[in-house]
């Protein structure tokens, strides 16, 4: 599982350092896509179960096979290097809006990486959210 938030910022070549926490989760390797207005990066296993979702869906009717496509096009099989470093594709930065300050957030079975403005603007949402939630809910 993956929570917390935590600033970290890209060097010139496009790696960020990854968390901590998160990097025993990924030792071997994960998956980066995009994901919203960020990029989410998944364990294999995570990134298999969105996948196979997803085929369902398609299959259902309920997304299109471009969905599909783009999803598993745009994806990047990473590994953290030995200083806990992943390498960000060019194309997926754009996608993301990724240029220096970065926020990495652990969203329970996903990492997130969002530009720092982006996830500012998108967290007083979420708490907003979080708030209703919690009244609706009775949590």
């Amino acid at each position: 599982m993956f929570v917390g938030t935590f600033e970290h910022s890209l060097d010139g070549k496009g790696r960020v350092v990854l968390p901590a926490q998160f990097r025993h989760h990924l030792a071997d390797r994960g998956y980066l896509s995009q994901y919203e207005s960020c990029l989410g990066l998944w364990t294999v296993e995570g990134f298999s179960d969105v996948a196979a979702r997803l085929t369902d869906k398609v299959r259902q009717g309920l997304a299109t096979q471009n969905a599909l496509r783009s999803f598993s096009a745009n994806a990047s099989e990473v590994a953290p290097d030995s200083q806990g470093r992943i390498t960000i594709p060019q194309r997926l930065r754009d996608f993301a809006g990724l240029t220096k300050d970065l926020v990495i957030i652990g969203a329970i079975d996903r990492i997130e990486l969002w530009d720092a403005e982006r996830w500012q603007e998108r967290s007083e949402a979420a708490d907003e959210s979080l708030v209703q939630a919690v009244i609706e809910l009775g949590v």
